[in-house]
């Protein structure tokens, strides 16, 4: 706590009135340019990675940087991005995952957290994404099954954002674009999702955004029935 409260003095002595202008502007209002929803782990900074300053970025953090489906107990999170949507008017959305997740590591392996009943409730939003990686991968050793998994997750819940209409109907009318992003803690290199939502690539300044929209759907209509049928 104390390193806490030196660094709350070193900002109020320094930082803050190096950057009194901003601060003043920014407390009228609020324009940020982009919704970053990403994990809670304290190893990934959103402001840090991409170099952001405060205003720049609404942020949406929570274990595994997951978002519930339309109608699933959605709570917090889909407050928070349907304010940034709806009442901020975002028209960029990342969903980022990071390497070396601990939710990751509890969607795959349930036994690690079985002490902790509220993150094993969480948890199960990333079920669909365990089971695409248990489809699509075989014999892969613990690292690359988590890598694996970090990205499968990042792929489920970017569909999870188009189960909620006012995102559905963006971008299907070309007003909104959607990232999917993989941060390296240990390298520092982020990863994006490709326009066919189904690979990550090296993130470059055209970076792709609306993982095809129609080949995602398609995927949640056939899913929603299945679920239907259980």
């Amino acid at each position: 706590m104390k390193d806490i409260l030196e660094g709350l003095r070193e900002f109020e002595r320094v930082t803050f009135p190096r950057h009194r202008q901003l601060f003043e502007r920014l407390a009228q209002n609020q324009t940020p340019g982009a919704l970053f929803i990403t994990c809670s782990d304290s190893r990934v900074v959103p402001n840090l990675i991409l170099d952001a300053d405060p205003g720049e970025l609404f942020i949406v953090r929570n274990a595994g940087n997951i978002v519930p489906p339309k109608g699933d107990g959605e709570g917090g999170t889909a407050a928070s991005i349907e304010y940034a949507v709806q009442a901020l008017g975002i028209t960029d959305i990342v969903l980022c995952g990071h390497s070396d997740c601990g939710a990751m590591k509890g969607v795959l392996h349930p036994d690690k957290v079985v002490r902790m009943p509220s993150v094993a409730s969480w948890v199960q939003h990333g079920a669909a994404a365990r089971r695409a990686v248990e489809r699509l991968y075989t014999g892969l050793d613990e690292h690359e099954l988590l890598e694996r998994m970090v990205e499968q997750n990042v792929i489920q819940q970017v569909k999870n954002l188009l189960t909620y209409p006012f995102i559905r109907e963006k971008v299907e009318h070309g007003r909104m674009e959607l990232y999917g992003w993989v941060y390296d803690i240990r390298t520092g290199a982020m990863r994006g999702l490709d326009e066919r939502g189904e690979s990550f690539t090296e993130l470059t300044m055209d970076a792709a955004g609306s993982p095809d929209e129609k080949h995602l759907l398609r995927e949640l209509d056939s899913e929603e029935k299945l679920l239907g049928r259980i």
